[in-house]
Parts: structure tokens; sequence; C-alpha cells
């Protein structure tokens, strides 16, 4: 029974980021708001909730997604800004998600600082 919840969880999320790519090729703006909203991290935490019933633990998960959300934000800060001063996709990508990684880093001490 396992490996069916599993399975389901990876059809769920996967078809997530196929449908959003798939609906952006038709309407940028729609499959932006796709992409946008909290739908793998509401998964996540119903998940958790039925795999633990620990409400504790849902809201510390939720309070650290809220302080990872905002390092996330400046790829897509980031990316367009570079695109738009000409810089092809890969090394724009590239910075991107080097910018993101270390604002990560800031990140992730600012959530474990927070949890205790």
């Amino acid at each position: 029974m396992a490996w069916l919840q599993l399975a389901v969880r990876l059809l769920l999320s996967g078809g997530l980021i196929v449908g959003a790519s798939e609906i952006a090729k038709k309407n940028d703006v729609f499959g932006a708001f796709i992409a946008s909203l909290p739908l793998i991290s509401v998964f996540a935490m119903i998940w958790l909730y039925n795999d633990t019933g620990d409400t504790e633990q849902i809201a510390t998960f939720s309070k650290d997604i809220f302080w990872l959300v905002i390092p996330s934000l400046l790829l897509f800060l980031t990316l367009p800004l570079l695109l738009h001063k000409g810089m092809d996709f890969w090394p724009a990508l590239g910075i991107s998600i080097l910018v993101t990684i270390l604002a990560y880093a800031i990140g992730l001490k600012i959530a474990s600082g927070s949890t205790s």
C-alpha cells in the first residue's frame, strides 16, 4: 500500500509541473499562475499530516516554507533582469540559480533559528 501512495504522490506532483508548462505554452500568465500556486506545499502538508497527525510539525513546516519562499523569489527577479539585458538563457539561468542558492543559505539559517 505504501508504494501506491508514493506513486499517487509522484504522479500528482509531476502532473502539476507538466500541466503548468503545457498551459504556459498557450497562455503564459495562466501557466505562471498555476506554477505560483502553493499546491506542492499544500499537498506536502496534507501528506505530512496524514502520515504523522502532528499539527505542531505542520505549523513548523509551514513557517519554514515561508522563510524559504522569500529567497526563492530572487530567481524570478534575476532571471528576467539578465535576459532583458541580453544574456543568453543558460548563463542567465545559472547565475540566477547561484544567487538563489546563496539566498537559500541565508533563508535556511533564518528558518533553523526561528524553530528554536
